[in-house]
């Protein structure tokens, strides 16, 4: 072990005795985390990572499901889903269950009448009469507001707020869907409670209004965005059978369309305790968290776990050009098409990326930022389908995106044909060490780790073994992978253009 090595190691063990310990291994620092797992008798996975620092804990339950389970005619679910969790139980959320269920059930019958007018809209054979469909929408509206005299608004975030928790929140990706909060050690016991509720008892109360929510929210983030227009484009432009090709919010015209129906079929199907797993980091006993999860989660009925997306593009054969039309400053994204998570050629990927594109001292800031030309950011996914290695591409000034396109693949050239430097290459090491010291300072953090790799993986400890193959890349590694997949027949080029005849066309610069 060198100096610098063995320093590492030591101020590890000094700042983080309680979490971690460090050990030679090959050479190389390897974090050994006394983490815990447990399997619910439904499935449901428990994992625990004591830390005695601070009488607090974080915790995440992550669902293995997200955009990529849906399917076209309810896209944006697992996203809208995360919204829903929000608003409730049979217990929470209401002052009168009994009272709001004929009230649902009446918001049902309209909703589907009003479903069957949509439907009826689309067609070019009936006359666009859409006065039928907003007196349906009307009586949707006054249900619902006859139903919020039962509703105990945002209770859920009350309890937690009340009882000293902070973070609490849900995000939804492509792959996963996770709820998170933190709590007083001595707040285990109801955040258990809590979380096993609206994991058995959901109820999909003010769907439709919350369903208006969402749709504004694709307007502001997506619509209304030249980012969200270019991420959309790039998507249906690399994945055309792929389930990434549409967005985590989903398409607006499903929006519009799905029910309330849909909706809870679908979080029965991918939302059971089989189907997830929680992580606990913080002040708490380990043995005392599996049997209180036991008692809480295990009560939960297990379902099936949801049949796998197994849809996948056919090779690229040919470079893919794409232009938006936006009243907005040019932007581009550049992608190749690389494996998924655990293939052994994403560690050799991710180094390229960060020798590109990570820190002042990487190659894209060098030569591009730092001649004024603009900025690139490369990066690299680690999914559970094919995903991409990609570059955001934003100009300076009256340089062109064709200018920076040039000296993107000016850079990934000399990748291919001259070895990266052991400075470099440590460079990256260094930075993954860093990173992994930073995870330790929080409990949420960590528990983040954890729970995307074990969602991702079903092993907890995958992005311990990401680093360290990372650290073991070599120079001749970057340059095989880099020759590989960064190719042009595997490239996809989405370009955002102001709206003008004289504009440009996005021409590919020229290479290989």
């Amino acid at each position: 072990m060198t100096k610098g090595r063995l320093t590492f190691a030591l101020c590890l063990c000094l700042l983080f005795g309680a979490l971690a310990q460090v050990q030679a291994k090959t050479g190389t620092g390897n974090i050994q985390l006394d983490v815990k797992k447990q399997v619910l008798s439904n499935g449901m996975r428990v994992i625990v990572l004591e830390n005695h620092a601070a009488p607090v804990f974080s915790s995440i339950i992550r669902f293995s499901t997200g955009s990529v389970d849906e399917h076209p005619g309810i896209t944006g679910t697992s996203h809208l889903l995360e919204h829903m969790l929000f608003k409730g139980t049979r217990i929470v959320g209401t002052s009168n269950y009994e009272a709001e269920v004929p009230i649902m059930a009446r918001i049902d019958s309209v909703a589907h009448l009003a479903y069957a007018e949509q439907v009826k809209l689309q067609s070019p054979l009936n006359a666009p009469d859409s006065s039928r469909l907003k007196e349906l929408r009307q009586q949707i509206a006054d249900l619902q507001t006859q139903q919020k005299q039962y509703i105990i608004k945002d209770e859920l975030w009350g309890t937690y707020l009340q009882n000293g928790g902070s973070g609490l929140n849900a995000s939804t990706g492509n792959d996963g869907t996770q709820y998170y909060v933190s709590l007083p050690k001595n707040r285990l016991e109801l955040w258990a409670f809590l979380e096993s509720d609206r994991m058995a008892n959901l109820v999909l109360r003010e769907f439709y209004s919350e369903r208006d929510v969402v749709m504004e929210e694709r307007r502001l983030s997506y619509e209304n965005q030249a980012r969200g227009r270019v991420g959309e484009a790039a998507m249906s432009t690399i994945y055309w059978a792929s389930p990434y090709a549409w967005p985590v919010v989903g398409w607006m015209s499903d929006l519009m369309t799905v029910q309330r129906e849909d909706v809870e079929a679908y979080f029965k199907s991918h939302y059971s305790p089989s189907n997830a797993v929680a992580v606990i980091v913080g002040d708490v006993n380990a043995d005392s968290v599996f049997a209180l999860c036991e008692r809480y989660f295990g009560k939960v009925p297990a379902q099936p776990l949801p049949r796998p997306v197994v849809t996948r593009d056919a090779p690229q054969n040919g470079e893919r050009r794409v232009e938006v039309e936006y009243d907005a400053s040019p932007s581009a994204e550049i992608a190749w098409v690389v494996p998924q998570i655990g293939h052994p050629d994403l560690p050799a990927l991710e180094v390229a990326a960060d020798i590109l594109s990570d820190g002042r001292t990487s190659r894209f800031f060098k030569n591009i930022r730092e001649k004024k030309l603009g900025t690139v950011n490369a990066s690299v996914d680690y999914s559970r389908l094919p995903g991409t290695f990609s570059c955001s591409v934003t100009p300076y000034g009256d340089h062109t995106i064709q200018e920076l396109e040039a000296a993107i693949y000016a850079e990934i050239d000399r990748l291919k044909t001259e070895k990266v430097t052991e400075w470099e290459l440590q460079r990256v090491r260094n930075q993954v060490d860093a990173q992994l010291l930073r995870s330790l300072e929080s409990n949420n953090g960590m528990a983040f780790r954890l729970a995307s790799s074990e969602g991702l993986t079903g092993d907890w400890h995958h992005f311990l073994d990401r680093a360290d193959a990372v650290k073991q890349v070599t120079a001749d590694d970057v340059m095989r992978v880099v020759n590989k997949y960064l190719v042009k027949k595997n490239r996809s080029v989405i370009y955002v253009v102001k709206p003008s005849t004289d504009q440009p066309t996005a021409a590919a610069p020229k290479t290989n």
